[in-house]
């Protein structure tokens, strides 16, 4: 059971029967290496839309519905994920850019902050599942995942009672549950690398995954730390509001 939808055992066991005919497997190098080409075409896409960012404003919800979509086809199709995940890393960048930008005209130095925690806890987490600090079992994996899903229909909640002009202080204001809230969610986004390492670890020991999929664990590992980088953003705007 994988919480990111992205490196589920599913994917990676239909990509075991098409690895039969493949002359290259997915390693765990090859993995990290995919990861660091989407972040450097998610931080070019950053930097287009940091500069002229009230520009940008306007194509958030494109940008969005766009990075979305391409999250969807990769989801279904890894095979496509080569070509799909770089799209998408290059419209979440257009998007996070623009975002970010707003963020730090309103609170300076919020967004080299919000990158150095973001950075610092991916390597905190990678360090705690190569040394077994913590041990991946099946109950840890099950309460992530429950977690996460609670976190996803709370927003999707919130989303819902908007529309209908009901307040989702709980959620934007700089109360102490809100600040409560935004960190519990920025615990669970980290705890989701754990999920992520035991998962691309788990496939490449005992999975003769093709090439691609390195491609498509890459991308998983990009869905988390977008989701964390904004949360950490999120809540650090928060504190600074106090």
């Amino acid at each position: 059971m994988a919480t990111n939808p992205m490196l589920n055992e599913g994917a990676f066991e239909r990509a075991r029967e098409n690895a039969r005919s493949a002359y290259q497997v997915m390693t765990v190098q090859g993995t990290i290496n995919k990861t660091f080409a989407l972040l450097f075409i998610c931080v070019l896409g950053a930097m287009i839309s940091w500069t002229h960012y009230q520009s940008w404003a306007a194509f958030l919800w494109p940008l969005a519905i766009g990075a979305f979509v391409m999250a969807l086809i990769t989801s279904f199709k890894p095979t496509l994920s080569a070509f799909t995940s770089p799209v998408y890393a290059f419209l979440e960048g257009l998007f996070l850019g623009t975002i970010s930008a707003a963020y730090n005209a309103a609170f300076q130095g919020i967004v080299f902050n919000a990158v150095a925690a973001t950075i610092l806890v991916f390597f905190v987490m990678l360090f705690v599942y190569r040394t077994g600090l913590i041990k991946m079992s099946r109950g840890l994996m099950i309460g992530i995942f429950s977690a996460t899903s609670a976190i996803a229909l709370l927003y999707l909640g919130s989303f819902v009672l908007s529309l209908f002009g009901v307040s989702t202080a709980y959620l934007t204001s700089s109360s102490p549950l809100s600040i409560a809230i935004s960190v519990v969610i920025c615990a669970v986004a980290a705890f989701n690398f754990l999920m992520d390492f035991y998962f691309i670890d788990e496939m490449t020991s005992h999975y003769a995954a093709p090439k691609y999929m390195e491609w498509y664990a890459a991308f998983g590992l990009m869905v988390t730390l977008i989701w964390l980088y904004m949360e950490i953003l999120r809540l650090l705007s928060k504190l600074q509001r106090r």
